[in-house]
């Protein structure tokens, strides 16, 4: 097994733990600027990050910028746009059902990512790598059926329309790093880390300063949190990046449910919702499909 086959693995579990700090953040945003200024602020204030990330790949590794060819834009461009309508999505689920219950919900994206990276890239699902998803997909859904975790059919809707757009999101940004055909996947994934983020503020940037110029200017206000926020969304898109350079989209977003994981943590110490026996079945099957998982690859 070459060092690759570790390296997917290890970016994706840093990410998975940064994202699910950011989400917590992004969460306590909502109340003050709602769902679309708390989605900007993981874009606004990451891209910053990306781009002093960038600024060290090229000290570094002494390379220069990648010119892309004109099939990376509709890549980047699929890539950038889904994940702001996805992170929308999940926000507002969170409003009404709790923090766990909603990162279950979305993480039901690896059986979707499948299927989208088997037609849009030609990733391959071995056996194997169905039995994974299938097996940890089945423990976020588990988890998700834990009493007093109801919160009706429109979050849960939400919930699953978040997961495929995030699914799509991680199909194009791989497609995206591909395309750029660079022999190290560093300055690849860095390099569409900026040009993502970019994309997203000034889209957002734009649609607040025609529709809720007052959004923006709170956004600014909370400069603090937002800032933490940004950079914790920066260092989670980041190594998701990494890992998308590295191996296939299923195989990276199927290994991220760790990130359930690490959101029942932070719900039971941080807002306090305590953990059933449902929900600890449920992480049991999530660590068997990845433990199968990284087996398969």
């Amino acid at each position: 097994m070459g060092a690759s086959a570790w390296l997917w693995a290890l970016f994706t579990v840093i990410a998975a733990f940064s994202q699910t700090v950011r989400n917590a953040a992004q969460r306590q945003l909502t109340a003050t600027l709602g769902t679309v200024g708390a989605t900007h602020v993981r874009f606004l204030f990451g891209f910053p990050f990306a781009l002093l990330f960038l600024f060290g790949v090229l000290i570094a590794g002494g390379e220069s910028l990648p010119h892309p060819p004109l099939v990376y834009w509709p890549w980047v461009l699929d890539g950038a746009l889904t994940q702001v309508a996805a992170t929308a999505l999940m926000l507002a689920a969170m409003s009404g059902r709790s923090f766990v219950a909603t990162i279950a919900y979305i993480k039901t994206e690896p059986v979707q990512v499948a299927l989208f990276g088997l037609v849009l890239l030609g990733d391959a699902v071995t056996p194997l790598l169905a039995l994974a998803i299938v097996i940890a997909t089945v423990g976020v859904v588990v988890m998700s059926l834990k009493q007093g975790a109801t919160g009706g059919l429109r979050p849960t809707l939400l919930g699953l329309a978040a997961g495929a757009m995030f699914g799509l999101s991680a199909v194009g940004f791989r497609g995206a790093i591909l395309s750029l055909g660079l022999p190290r996947f560093l300055m690849a994934a860095t390099f569409t880390l900026v040009i993502g983020l970019l994309l997203q503020s000034v889209l957002l940037s734009a649609y607040l300063w025609l529709r809720a110029p007052k959004v923006l200017a709170a956004i600014l206000r909370a400069w603090r949190p937002s800032l933490f926020a940004g950079f914790v969304g920066a260092l989670a898109s980041q190594f998701w990046f990494l890992a998308f350079a590295l191996a296939s989209a299923a195989s990276v977003r199927t290994l991220a449910l760790v990130e359930v994981i690490f959101a029942q943590a932070i719900s039971r110490f941080v807002f306090k919702q305590p953990t059933t026996s449902r929900e600890a079945l449920g992480i049991v099957l999530i660590v068997i499909g990845c433990v199968l998982l990284i087996w398969a690859s």
